[in-house]
C-alpha cells in the first residue's frame, strides 16, 4: 500500500436506516479506513423521510465510531468519491436479484471511473430478508420493528405515520 487511507462510499437512500445498513457499514469498517455513508436522492423513490431526516438518523446511528462519515450527495457517484478520495464503492447483495442490477451498476461506474472499483459484501444471514420497504410497508401498519432498526428510527418511524395518517396524506416526504 502507499500510505493513502483505504476509503469507501457506502452509497444509499436510507430511507430508513435500517440494522442490515449498519451491519454493512460495521463489516465495510474491518476491509476500509474510513467509510462514508452517501445519502443521495433517488428521483424514481418517493421517500417517506426528507434528505435531511436521513442524514440525521444515519449519523445518530452509524457515526458512533469516528471512522464513518456522512454526507448527502447529487450526481454521479463516481464524481463523489473521487471527490472525497475514495477508492471503493460498497454494496450489499442480499439475493441473486439484486446482483444484477448492482452488476449493472457497477459496470456502469467502472466505465465512468476505472480507479475506483465496487466492491460486493453478502449481507448478514440475520438481515438478508429486511429492507427499507420492506419496513416501512410493517411499520405502516402497526408491525413490530423490534431487531429491524435501530430504537430511534423505530420511533421516528412510528411519529411519522402517526402524523401522516393523521393528516390523511400519501405516505412519502412532501
Amino acid at each position: 500500500m502507499d500510505g493513502q487511507p483505504r476509503i469507501a462510499v457506502y452509497p444509499g437512500t436510507f430511507d430508513p436506516v435500517t440494522n442490515g445498513h449498519l451491519d454493512l457499514i460495521k463489516r465495510g469498517l474491518r476491509l476500509f479506513d474510513r467509510v462514508i455513508v452517501a445519502v443521495g436522492r433517488n428521483p424514481s423513490k418517493m421517500p417517506l423521510f426528507t434528505l435531511e431526516e436521513r442524514l440525521e438518523m444515519i449519523r445518530q446511528t452509524a457515526c458512533i465510531d469516528h471512522r464513518v462519515e456522512v454526507a448527502k450527495f447529487d450526481g454521479l457517484l463516481v464524481d463523489f468519491a473521487r471527490s472525497k478520495g475514495a477508492g471503493a464503492i460498497l454494496r450489499g447483495l442480499r439475493a441473486v436479484s439484486d446482483f444484477e442490477y448492482e452488476l449493472q451498476r457497477a459496470l456502469m461506474n467502472r466505465k465512468l471511473d476505472r480507479d475506483i472499483e465496487t466492491v460486493f459484501l453478502m449481507t448478514g444471514f440475520r438481515w438478508i430478508y429486511i429492507s427499507s420497504t420492506i419496513v416501512k410497508e410493517a411499520a405502516q401498519f402497526g408491525g413490530s420493528l423490534e431487531g429491524l432498526v435501530p430504537p430511534i428510527v423505530e420511533q421516528r418511524m412510528r411519529e411519522k405515520y402517526k402524523y401522516l395518517n393523521g393528516l390523511n396524506r400519501p405516505r412519502h416526504a412532501l
